[in-house]
């Protein structure tokens, strides 16, 4: 066998170049191409009765006569790299042939191919790491079919209710995603992110707010969400490790010299979503913080507006208003705005949270704190939804619960100078939720 190597072969004039004689025969090796184009295919004429690897620049007949065939695509694939899959006796409607993917995407899934009617035939061409291989030609490929793929996924506790898996974070933590899934089975995970609840004023301090409320639900719901609720807001995910943020609850207000407003909440946070922390309960003339809820104020201070940063749905409402008076008002709930004072000596009561079915059974959060009040009146309860107490006289606020989001109770005052301190705000919670079969 004679070898010429050169680096270019040219026609002598004109335009036309013709290699061999008539009904010669001209062999490409694997992987060759003309005109730097797309690589051209050399048929297998043998056909393959077993599962086997598929190599780029070569067509496959498929004999699944007997059982059904899986073919392997290469592994590590570059660009114009070409595949061809051809059903050999027209029995795949009945023993399929499965084109596994091997790492790559498939039509920009992460999925593999199945040919499933008889006769068929398919040409993959790999272009780049997102979409992978490309069918750019077919043949009788009505019944050619994704799989369907479900999301997997660790990290948190996780619990199932019916196709779903929930992981629930009562910390920080790492979502982490193995498989993607697809549009036939699941690529989306819904959230429930709350965060810290605000920590309460001292010395008839205002209650502070709830921790910022978000959730999401599919569309038509598949359980009975919130009033917070986003129908269809469930996030796309794709293979990676998705950091878990649970806000911490803010600290109550102290009395070192005067008396202190609380501190605002954390935020919690997954992936593109992050929900606010609540604000801290006002004092004096301390006004309550801005938040996801906000805090409450006392006497003539300016109450903290809720749902800041805007979002829609809105993740929470501001704390109470007050006029005048010795009392303070209740920090804001996802639910509700804090209440005023109902009497000079009397705090305002924390403004409800919201109940939903996400975890699986109904549950409410991110209720708002009561605000402190005097002797001869009383502390404002605490939002439905983990949000704290208010006292009177000189006691401390009642702490928000922990991975509830709610808000903290102000502290008591009680005549010439016994001054009580604010609770905490109660910690956040990352709820995901994804189906999985």
């Amino acid at each position: 066998m004679s070898k010429i190597e050169v680096n270019a072969i040219e026609p002598q004039c004109g335009t036309t170049l013709t290699l061999g004689a008539n009904n010669d025969k001209i062999v490409l090796g694997t992987g060759a191409s003309f005109g730097g184009g797309v690589a051209a295919i050399l048929w297998e004429t043998t056909a393959q009765a077993g599962d086997f690897g598929a190599l780029s620049g070569r067509g496959y007949f498929v004999n699944t006569t007997s059982a059904p065939r899986t073919v392997t695509l290469p592994a590590t694939p570059s660009a114009g790299d070409i595949v061809a899959i051809a059903d050999y006796a027209g029995t795949s409607i009945s023993n399929n042939i499965t084109i596994a993917r091997n790492g790559s995407n498939i039509n920009g899934e992460a999925s593999d191919l199945t040919i499933a009617a008889n006769n068929s035939a398919v040409t993959l061409v790999y272009v780049d790491g997102t979409e992978g291989w490309k069918t750019t030609s077919t043949s009788n490929t009505n019944d050619l079919t994704t799989d369907a793929a479900f999301v997997v996924a660790t990290g948190g506790t996780i619990t199932c209710c019916g196709d779903y898996k929930i992981h629930t974070f009562t910390g920080p933590g790492t979502f982490t995603v193995t498989c993607a899934g697809n549009s036939l089975g699941s690529n989306t995970a819904d959230y429930y992110v709350i965060a810290g609840g605000g920590g309460g004023g001292s010395r008839s301090g205002a209650g502070g707010g709830a921790g910022g409320y978000r959730e999401s639900v599919p569309s038509p719901a598949a359980w009975t969400t919130s009033p917070l609720g986003n129908p269809g807001g469930a996030l796309p995910v794709s293979v990676t490790a998705y950091p878990i943020t649970v806000g911490g609850g803010g600290a109550g207000g102290t009395y070192p010299s005067a008396p202190n407003c609380g501190v605002s909440g954390s935020n919690s946070i997954f992936s593109t979503i992050t929900s606010a922390g609540g604000g801290g309960g006002g004092t004096g003339a301390g006004a309550g913080g801005s938040g996801g809820s906000g805090g409450g104020a006392r006497s003539s201070s300016t109450e903290g507006a809720g749902n800041t940063p805007p979002v829609s749905p809105p993740q929470g409402n501001p704390g109470g208003f007050t006029a005048s008076g010795c009392s303070a008002t209740g920090g804001g709930g996802a639910g509700a705005a804090g209440a005023t004072t109902p009497s000079p000596t009397t705090g305002g009561v924390g403004g409800n949270g919201v109940t939903s079915c996400f975890s699986g059974s109904p549950v409410t959060k991110a209720g708002g704190g009561g605000g402190g009040g005097t002797p001869g009146g009383a502390g404002g309860a605490g939002g439905s939804g983990g949000g704290g107490a208010g006292t009177n006289s000189c006691a401390t606020g009642t702490s928000g619960t922990a991975n509830t989001g709610g808000g903290a109770g102000g502290g008591g005052f009680a005549p010439p100078n016994c001054n009580g301190l604010g609770g905490a705000g109660g910690s956040g919670i990352v709820i995901i939720r994804y189906k999985y079969q």
